[in-house]
């Protein structure tokens, strides 16, 4: 009879004088146990007479046959995967995470932002108001805040420490999703040999043979593949990355789903092994309660979404399999909500003690339900906006999405009800999927952002497709029935293929051209020629090329499973010789003529002298200088402002912008004096009396 592997343990509590073990018979088997190995390796000796007396077990001396079992196998288990494993996941975090994070400055105009209020955090000791530049910030609650300050008072106020929260984050949603695809790969490694031990039994047969990936390379195993696959695509390298606040919800969300997952599976495992106590247990299994820890979290990162979504997605999943009353009762949504409330709601109620109804106002009215009901920051995009930003952002992953989906063959309800939970994975990863894509959808406001909580069910949706690729499950006789078998790869895969070679080449000619397009903004108007003249696009579309050669080649050679490994090798090709440089050249043009120019004003500023930006809003200024910043984007109200405000204690301001804001301003060359010009942009000494 199967054990849960953490019972599996419990063979450590053995005594040698229990009762009902000996009117068993077991006497003689505990006599032989207890001159073995496996006995002489346990770690105490009293434990299992207190917990046999809760357990329900049918046949003990069953029960520790298997213990042994799983004993000896364990030891015989090699090291080697496990250490390469971990190098895999280290590698992934590197290339993806880590190498170069804090390399560049701040990115206007959102980034400078979190990290200006976090700092102001450290320096005021309020870890309850954020403020930026002097107003408060009720954009976004405080963990991602929490965060980096801890990593400010850790490695100082940098880039780095700005960033490494959203990079430990996308780092620890990579893991635990390996750890939930190793959970898939060993449950699928049982029902193969299981398989080929009834195939090796029964006579001969037509039917032809499922594919076997008991003996495949371990860089083609399915945790491997979806690490990658979560890891290394566009969306998730850009915002784990970048100092916001999206990745550490991303993150908490997610982590929480597979939680969720995890906890899910878990109780069918205690079903089997018949545990009396599990449904008399006034709380949730070890995974779910980290659903409800992560959800809280997510809730401190992000407001009512993170709770929202996730419950939409599992609720779906419940109500579609017919067991939501089970979940109910074994999730014990009382004790969850209590833990929920205990983690996350300190903070709301002493925020709005703090601010009252403008906080409100500001958060749950403002930055949640008017952005989902009405377009906020001219923020609004057709209804088809989040394919184009899948399509993308996933890429070159997301062309075999349409595969996987059809491949979990979903409208097949009664066959996934019969289904035991483990096997349900590429199902809840649809729900995942679909839940997130069609909430943002119907959402009004619509930022490419908001859809990032779907890649990681979109890799596991496309992982468990190139595990069945890879190990060869694709069926030869189309007549098999699709009640038998519901995750036969559907016959547009080859379609898929050719679309694969084609779609890289698409970005290929848009890499070698897409200097065409960023001449638009103003901060960097001498960009498109800085990165025509690097070569950087001659690399990467060269690399995109030569990715798409090679895919043809083994195409036409018959290697299907190796396709994949090319996409990954041209993606991390790309990453390396051609995307990171080139945000080193986005940098030099935008971003560091600004931080330059705050190091001349802050050695340049009187006391008493104000700082005022016309034009244009560029928080990095507030960050670099750590003073406070006056921002005027139309000319005619910075005019008034300046005519307006009263200093006696300097008779002059200094006055960042464009030349022609200058122009703009009624300024002559003789009314101000030029401190510094750097890229677009320049820094002058204006007297008050230039304006009236």
């Amino acid at each position: 009879m199967p054990v849960p592997q953490r019972v599996n343990f419990l063979v450590v509590g053995i005594v040698p004088a229990h009762e009902s073990l000996v009117e068993n018979g077991a006497t003689s088997l505990f006599n032989r146990i207890r001159s073995s190995w496996e006995f002489r390796e346990c770690e105490s000796f009293g434990r299992l007479s207190m917990r046999a007396k809760i357990l329900n077990l049918k046949s003990q001396e069953v029960w520790v046959k298997e213990v042994i079992k799983n004993l000896s196998e364990f030891r015989k288990r090699p090291i080697a995967p496990k250490l390469l494993s971990l190098l895999w996941l280290c590698a992934i975090a590197w290339v993806g995470f880590l190498w170069n994070l804090g390399n560049i400055g701040l990115v206007d105009e959102t980034e400078p932002l979190f990290a200006e209020a976090a700092r102001q955090m450290t320096v005021t000791g309020d870890i309850i108001t954020p403020y930026f530049n002097g107003e408060t910030r009720f954009d976004k609650p405080p963990l991602i805040y929490w965060l980096m300050a801890v990593a400010y008072r850790t490695l100082g106020v940098n880039e780095w420490a700005v960033r490494l929260p959203s990079a430990l984050c996308a780092i620890g949603l990579t893991c635990l999703g390996f750890y939930t695809l190793s959970k898939e790969e060993g449950r699928r490694k049982k029902e193969e040999g299981r398989q080929n031990e009834e195939e090796a039994k029964s006579p001969p047969s037509d039917t032809p043979p499922l594919g076997n990936s008991l003996n495949l390379p371990i860089f083609f195993s399915t945790p491997w593949i979806g690490a990658a696959l979560i890891a290394l695509n566009p969306q998730t390298i850009a915002w784990g990355r970048t100092g916001v606040s999206d990745m550490l919800l991303v993150a908490c969300m997610c982590s929480a789903l597979l939680a969720f997952f995890l906890g899910y599976t878990l109780e069918e495992q205690r079903e089997k092994a018949e545990f009396s106590t599990v449904s008399a247990s006034r709380f949730p299994n070890k995974w779910y309660l980290t659903f409800y820890v992560l959800i809280a979290l997510a809730i401190l990162a992000k407001g009512p979404v993170g709770i929202v979504v996730p419950a939409l997605i599992v609720g779906c999943f419940g109500l579609y399999l017919g067991n939501f009353r089970q979940l109910w009762r074994e999730m014990r949504p009382v004790s969850g909500i209590l833990i929920i409330l205990a983690i996350a709601l300190p903070w709301y109620i002493l925020v709005i003690l703090a601010n009252g109804q403008t906080y409100i106002d500001s958060f749950f009215g403002y930055h949640n339900f008017q952005r989902f009901t009405g377009v906020v920051n001219k923020h609004s995009a057709p209804w088809y906006f989040y394919f184009f930003v899948v399509l993308v952002g996933f890429a070159p992953w997301s062309i075999y999405l349409p595969v996987a989906i059809a491949r979990t063959r979903f409208w097949q309800r009664s066959y996934w009800r019969r289904q035991p939970r483990s096997a349900q994975l590429s199902l809840f990863a649809l729900f995942w999927f679909g839940c997130i894509f069609c909430f943002f959808t119907i959402a009004v406001t619509k930022l490419p952002s908001y859809v990032l909580p779907l890649i990681p069910a979109a890799a596991i949706l496309v992982t468990l497709l190139w595990s069945d690729i890879i190990a060869g499950n694709e069926p030869e006789n189309r007549r098999i029935k699709l009640e038998k078998k519901p995750n036969s790869l559907p016959r547009g895969l080859l379609a898929t293929y050719i679309f694969n070679v084609v779609f890289l080449l698409i970005i290929a000619g848009a890499t070698f051209y897409c200097y065409n397009w960023l001449g638009d903004d103003p901060a960097m108007p001498n960009f498109p020629q800085a990165i025509q003249q690097s070569g950087l696009l001659i690399v990467g579309g060269t690399i995109w090329i030569t990715t798409a050669v090679a895919i043809a080649l083994l195409l036409w050679q018959r290697q299907q499973r190796w396709i994949l490994v090319a996409n990954l090798i041209g993606l991390v090709a790309f990453i390396i010789f051609g995307l990171t440089p080139a945000y080193k050249v986005v940098d030099i043009n935008r971003q560091l003529p600004l931080r330059q120019l705050a190091q001349v004003a802050v050695q340049q500023k009187l006391p008493g002298e104000e700082f005022i930006m016309v034009g244009f809003w560029k928080p990095s200024l507030v960050f670099y200088t750590q003073e406070p910043v006056t921002y005027y984007r139309a000319v005619t109200k910075a005019i008034d402002y300046i005519k307006q405000s009263k200093n006696p204690t300097s008779p002059s301001i200094l006055l960042l912008g464009y030349p022609e804001k200058f122009v703009q301003l009624g300024l002559q060359p003789n009314q101000y004096q030029l401190l510094e010009s750097r890229g677009a942009y320049q820094l002058a000494r204006v007297p008050r009396q230039a304006f009236q």
